[in-house]
């Protein structure tokens, strides 16, 4: 019950009100999670997908893996996260692991311009579309998970199986993706109503807009003639590949004092407040020796907002960006 309620809270639903009043079953019913009798009373599969804290107890591999690869596939830095749960909370959960873990802004201030120019390796946007689709489009019956691999050039998105049928290999290489089914239709409509989709077959105009947008490379669609695997590659925003060949001199040379490593540390455990950063730190209040290992820190793109377009947010916290985890992955 406290699934359905939170979710129905989320979707604005009329029902949350009366929710905690209703019989399960009659709860059930209205939103269609359920059939039959009182006495025959069963969850259909959307119900045990979103309103279950264990969906792989019944579909095997409900989750999605991310591993990322720092150093690329041959390096030997490897770090992997697996997202288990409720459909709508692993989905939730490892897209604010890729944005917190793996977004990166590059801020360029422009002479004799207000504004400075902002590009960022991956539009979170197009991540986004690209996953919810993953989860929207795959088949629960497959015995494999959405599997997310980052290297240093390309975040890949593998699902199974691939595209449906009504999509022809003409139109997937020529970017058209027109189709006149749905797989999963109701695991769709309880995405939209959660705002995770649009519907429509959108996502994909939204992530090839997104990249557009940001100044990035189209993505790319692979599959194979029997559609066993759908592969979505979102390749990072070229300005961050030419750094990255610099990257590792440069960051060699970054000598941290105590206290910025001390905070770099802390802040690779998870994004942190400054509040909780200067409690970690035995301070009480914002010292001019913190305040300037923030800014060095961020300065040297080691740390970031993430909330980068509210600087000033309430919500505000600092998290350790790629290069700040090959940092310590060096010291280590």
């Amino acid at each position: 019950m406290p699934l359905i309620r939170s979710i129905l809270k989320d979707i604005k639903s009329g029902l949350y009100s009366p929710s905690g009043k209703l019989p399960l079953a009659e709860l059930g019913r209205s939103m269609n999670i359920v059939e039959g009798s009182d006495e025959f009373l069963k969850p259909r599969n959307v119900g045990l997908m979103f309103f279950n804290d264990s969906p792989e107890t019944f579909f095997p591999t409900t989750q999605i893996d991310v591993v990322l690869f720092p150093e690329g596939v041959a390096g030997n830095k490897i770090e992997e996260k697996i997202f288990r749960g409720p459909l709508h909370h692993q989905l939730r959960d490892a897209l604010m692991y890729l944005r917190n873990m793996v977004v990166e802004e590059h801020v360029t201030k422009v002479a004799g311009r207000a504004e400075a120019e902002r590009v960022f390796n991956y539009p979170y946007q197009a991540i986004e579309e690209a996953l919810v689709n993953a989860v929207y489009h795959r088949s629960y019956e497959i015995r494999e998970p959405i599997k997310v691999r980052v290297n240093p050039d390309r975040i890949e998105i593998l699902s199974f199986p691939g595209p449906d049928p009504s999509i022809s290999l003409k139109d997937l290489h020529a970017k058209r993706f027109v189709t006149r089914r749905y797989r999963n239709r109701r695991i769709g409509e309880f995405l939209k109503e959660l705002e995770m989709t649009e519907g429509r077959g959108t996502g994909i105009p939204a992530m090839r807009q997104a990249l557009r947008a940001n100044g990035s490379p189209p993505p790319r669609f692979k599959t194979d003639r029997n559609r066993t695997s759908f592969l979505v590659e979102i390749l990072v925003h070229p300005q961050f590949l030419k750094e990255a060949q610099v990257e590792a001199q440069v960051e060699a040379q970054v000598d941290l004092n105590e206290t910025e490593r001390a905070i770099l540390s802390f802040c690779a455990t998870g994004p942190k407040s400054n509040q909780e950063i200067l409690h970690q730190l035995g301070y009480s209040s914002l010292s001019g020796n913190v305040k300037k290992a923030l800014q060095r820190l961020t300065d040297n793109r080691l740390i970031a907002f993430t909330i980068p377009e509210k600087p000033n947010s309430k919500n505000q916290k600092r998290k350790i960006t790629p290069r700040g985890v090959r940092l310590l992955s060096g010291d280590s």
